[in-house]
């Protein structure tokens, strides 16, 4: 099973037979990066799941974790009792350890998208793989996680991004992710079209973004402290009900601003090693654009979270953000 669909969508080598089954379940070979897994016998309190990885292709602890996974499944330790999706995102940039060939990814998850190309085309794949996941599984609960690693250090290694949308989060998922060590929360307060919010917009999906460390080359992931929230994937891939603990162990935090870059001529008035959730106090510089010219903090301080100024014109360079309650 896992050899095959590696093999296929790495090395582009077709398998002779794109289904098969293993002791709990069947898999069945969509495409190259796209299995899926159907269990013998069902659990009654089954999530119809996907699990994704290497949406960006040089964020390698999800892909090695979703590997130690699928091969306990193999193994038979690992019993398979709920529907799965799992997608390795972005094949050629995974194959040339890089973030993208031509464009974010996961900025693309959009009906209403025209643009051409490799990732593009890939995005439409992706879209339409999940849309028949999940009606050919319309009566469980949807959910979807898109694992990832950051580009930088941050003040918490593992957290977790909720997409915005009109559907509510199961205030389990909390629960949920603070025992599988998650340290922080972040709730986004616009569309932003990345995987895990085109499950969450369009099918009303529990599904977020999860960050599991920093980018790191294959071998090199500290898979140790990933140990939990692989727990958390091997339950919910049984069908059982994940551990739970207090939310209030995470720190929260809402979007409050978006910084983009608007012209050729813009910088981050920061450290490149600056860790995520840094906070800046007001009156702070934090950019500055040739065309929408200085960014200073205001009255309120503010964290800042995923700062890259090599984006694209027109792409976010970063996000600012503030601490909120709780989620219960």
């Amino acid at each position: 099973m896992l050899g095959h669909w590696l093999d296929w969508s790495l090395d582009g080598q077709p398998p002779a037979s794109r289904s098969g089954a293993f002791k709990s379940g069947t898999y069945s070979l969509h495409a190259p990066g796209i299995m899926e897994l159907t269990p013998h016998q069902p659990s009654a309190d089954a999530h119809a799941c996907i699990f994704s990885a290497a949406i960006h292709g040089n964020e390698t602890a999800p892909v090695e974790l979703i590997g130690e996974w699928l091969s306990a499944l193999e193994a038979g330790t690992v019993t398979l009792g709920a529907p799965m999706l799992v997608i390795l995102g972005n094949l050629p940039a995974l194959k040339a350890q890089r973030r993208f060939l031509s464009t974010n990814l996961n900025r693309l998850f959009n009906r209403e998208l025209t643009a051409e190309g490799p990732e593009p085309d890939r995005a439409r794949e992706l879209m339409a793989a999940v849309d028949h996941f999940y009606a050919r599984h319309a009566h469980q609960p949807k959910l979807h996680y898109d694992l990832h690693t950051a580009i930088r250090g941050s003040r918490y290694p593992r957290f977790v991004v909720e997409p915005f949308a009109q559907s509510a989060t199961d205030p389990a998922q909390w629960s949920w992710f603070a025992a599988a060590d998650m340290q922080a929360v972040l709730h986004q307060h616009q569309h932003s079209w990345t995987f895990s919010h085109y499950s969450k917009h369009y099918h009303a999906a529990q599904a977020f973004t999860i960050e599991l460390g920093r980018v790191a080359p294959f071998g090199q992931n500290d898979m140790a402290s990933l140990a939990p929230m692989r727990a958390l994937l091997t339950s919910l891939s049984e069908g059982h009900q994940p551990a739970g603990k207090p939310a209030s162990q995470m720190v929260f935090f809402q979007v409050h601003h978006e910084l983009m870059r608007h012209s050729d001529d813009f910088q981050l008035c920061f450290a490149d090693d600056t860790l995520n959730f840094s906070r800046f106090e007001p009156g702070t510089l934090l950019s500055q654009d040739g065309t929408a010219g200085d960014f200073r903090v205001g009255d309120t301080p503010l964290c800042v979270v995923f700062p890259n100024a090599n984006v694209e014109v027109g792409a976010r360079a970063a996000l600012l953000v503030v601490p909120i309650s709780a989620q219960s």
